[in-house]
Formats: C-alpha cells, structure tokens, sequence
C-alpha cells in the first residue's frame, strides 16, 4: 500500500473494546489520548458496564462512544435517562446499532426508532454512528441493510462496517453504497493482530450463554486467525488499497476491533507507522 494511504487510515482510528473488568487500566496503560474507543454492550449485562466504563474514560481525557443498541433500550424514558447520563459525562458521540438482545428489552426492536426520537430530543449528540454490513447479514437481506443506511443517513453522521476480512467485499460494498448516494463517512471495521489463544480467553470471559453464542456465530473468525498466514490485518488493507482510499470511498479511518487485545493492537499499529516513517 502506498504510504500516505496506509499512514492516514492507521492515524485516524478507533478501537472497539468489551468493558471488563481490566479494559480501564489497558487503555490507560497503551492507548494515547487521540485515539477513540468504543465500548461495546452485551445483550446479557445490559448497558450499565458500558455507560460506566464510557463516563470513567471520558473523565481520563478519552473520547469515548459507547454503543447504545436501540433493543436494549427498555422505553422512551430509558432513552432519555441515558442521553442525561452521557451528557452529563461529557459524552459527544454515540454508536447505535439495532443489537442482538432476543427479544428486545423494550419497545425499540431497531435502530432506525431510536435515532428518529433522538433527532426529536434535539440532537444531543455531535456525533452519531451506524451499522453497515459489507458482508450479508445472516437474517437480513444485503438490500434491506442498504436501505436502512438510506432510511437513517439524516438521523447519523458516520457509518461503521461490521467486521470483514475480504478486501474485495469492501471495496464493493463502499461502491454499492455510494451508488446508492448513501455520503456518509464510513469508519472500516477491521480486526485487529488478533491472537486465536486470547480470542478464545476472551469469549469465555463474556458469560456462558453469550460466550457460547459468539463462538457459534463467529467460528469462521477462529479458522481465519488460526491459520497460519490467515490473517494480517496489513496485508488486508494492503489488498484493498485502491478502493479503500480513494477520495470517492470516503473512508474516514479504521474501526479496529481488538477483542481486548489492546496492548497488542497499539504495538501493531505503532510498529506500522513507525516503519512507514522510516
């Protein structure tokens, strides 16, 4: 990948985390200041540790965005109490995905509600992000996950794409959605150096019932990291150069998901930098 390219994708990143019980220290030990982190909600601990987490990050000097799926949300007051809680925190960014709680804690069973009644609250947030799925999504047809793009592009300010490891299937899916004039900037999810060993550590961390979901639903994930040559998060972005950072792709930077793998995640993009300025 040409070097200006690669440089200004790893220089405007985000860094997914699961709020556990260490995330704090982690990011205050390894992650500078101008890098965000997203903290992500569980269907099974609800919003609590991620509106904790995202307050004692913010009060660190973080930008932190935490992710409000609208199927956690239990009613309107619910909503709004936790719009006070961030705002009162300083918090100006939020990442609203539908979610994965089933059923839904309430009455919001998507996104595209949630981000209508926060436009109706006044916009209390700067920053609003939404789901995209480069890859189909395995309930929901890839022109129904198009057009909910199209449906809240007035409500968000950004998308983030769920996690892909084909470079091909991004560059077409940017093309597809820019055809279909949906101009929001779009933050690429890409895994991070991730180790097979901590990986598999982590999901047994997350509850018994959730670990055991997200090892169903994700065991593609284990081959690919498994394998030796399998993955590489720079060979991945290397692939993709041309489609990822053309000015017409409107990429805004990389959603790094670390799966916890914080310390490594920040060596590897350090390592990278470090070595494209030399």
């Amino acid at each position: 990948m040409a070097t200006a390219g690669l440089r200004a994708l790893l220089d405007s990143v985000r860094y997914e985390v699961l709020p556990a019980k260490s995330t704090e220290d982690k990011v205050l030990a390894h992650v500078p200041r101008d890098v965000v982190v997203t903290v992500t909600a569980s269907p099974v601990k609800g919003l609590e540790p991620t509106l904790d987490l995202t307050g004692r990050l913010a009060a660190n000097g973080y930008r932190a965005v935490p992710h409000v799926p609208a199927r956690l949300l239990r009613d309107e007051a619910h909503l709004k109490d936790v719009v006070d809680r961030l705002r009162e925190a300083g918090v100006d960014d939020v990442f609203v995905p539908a979610g994965d709680a089933d059923p839904p804690a309430g009455a919001y069973d998507g996104a595209l509600p949630v981000l209508r009644r926060l436009s109706e609250l006044g916009r209390p947030f700067a920053r609003v992000g939404v789901t995209g799925y480069p890859e189909s999504h395995p309930l929901i047809h890839d022109d129904v996950t198009v057009q909910a793009m199209w449906d809240k592009r007035e409500h968000a300010t950004y998308i983030v794409s769920n996690l892909c490891f084909d470079p091909r299937v991004l560059g077409e899916w940017i093309a597809r959605i820019r055809r279909r004039d949906i101009t929001l900037p779009v933050h690429l999810g890409v895994a991070g150096p991730v180790q097979r060993a901590k990986l598999l550590a982590m999901a047994t961390k997350i509850g018994v019932g959730e670990s055991t979901r997200f090892l169903t639903r994700h065991a593609s994930w284990f081959l690919r990291f498994a394998t030796p040559g399998g993955y590489s998060p720079e060979r991945l972005l290397a692939r993709g150069e041309k489609a990822l950072t053309a000015p017409s792709a409107g990429v805004a930077g990389l959603h790094l998901f670390t799966f916890n793998q914080i310390a490594e995640t920040e060596r590897w993009r350090r390592t990278v930098i470090d070595r494209l300025g030399s």
